[in-house]
């Protein structure tokens, strides 16, 4: 494939982000549920008709999937390194400062940036602080890009946690941070401390979005009491 074939393919994918809708319908699904067109419709502020033709045009070019339920339709990221792709070019868009308005909107902007998920694995400063403590005690390699150590691994094993090989999905991967920007872990072992992390309670999902809610077991991850304790009295 030639240059100038790459960069009409580029500029094609690059267009479809290039719409509020659609951009908030992907940032939206970053929360690894599937949802429907209502549910999307509402979320954006535009018609049924309107919210179809949009997710015709990502469900074709491939950045979400369909998943169909008996005369049900849904629509999901089309995988993790979507999502991981999505986080970062909202990491590196400009921002605004945004005015909360009430108690309510302050608890909620402040709950996302604290801890939540990326898609499927740990992001906000809790997400940045295990990929700090993890780099620092040696249990992850920045020599070139990142990788995880022999005492990465043994740490793992030591806590527990099963990481799921995937075809095509790195083990460990950086994610640009949306609010801290700076790296959080994403990969197969990112996804693995995540639900391993929601399996045992250390962390529980705040409904209505991809905030969670830290209990004080987290710490067993190795993060520094400090840290903890700053991330539990918010909570």
């Amino acid at each position: 494939m030639n240059t100038s074939t790459e960069g009409q393919e580029l500029a094609a994918w690059a267009k479809m982000l290039a719409d509020s809708t659609r951009a908030t319908v992907c940032l939206a699904l970053l929360d690894e549920r599937a949802w429907t067109a209502t549910e999307l419709a509402k979320l954006a502020g535009v018609s049924r008709p309107t919210i179809s033709e949009h997710l015709n045009v990502l469900v074709d070019g491939g950045l979400l999937r369909e998943v169909r339920q008996g005369r049900h339709r849904y629509v999901k990221l089309a995988g993790p390194e979507t999502a991981e792709l999505l986080e970062g070019l909202a990491a590196l868009a400009p921002r605004r400062t945004e005015q909360a308005t009430s108690l309510s909107a302050v608890s909620k902007r402040d709950a996302f940036a604290r801890a939540r998920t990326c898609y499927d694995h740990f992001a906000g400063r809790l997400g940045v602080a295990l990929a700090d403590v993890m780099t620092d005690r040696g249990l992850l390699d920045w020599s070139e890009g990142v990788a995880l150590t022999a005492e990465g691994h043994a740490w793992l094993d030591e806590l527990g946690i099963v990481v799921e090989p995937r075809r095509g999905r790195p083990a460990v991967r950086s994610c640009l941070d949306v609010t801290e920007r700076r790296p959080h872990l994403a990969g197969a072992v990112g996804a693995a401390m995540c639900a391993h992390a929601l399996r045992q309670g250390w962390v529980t999902r705040i409904p209505g979005g991809r905030a969670l809610k830290v209990t004080g077991s987290v710490e067993t991850l190795g993060l520094p009491g400090n840290v903890v304790q700053e991330l539990l009295t918010r909570s």
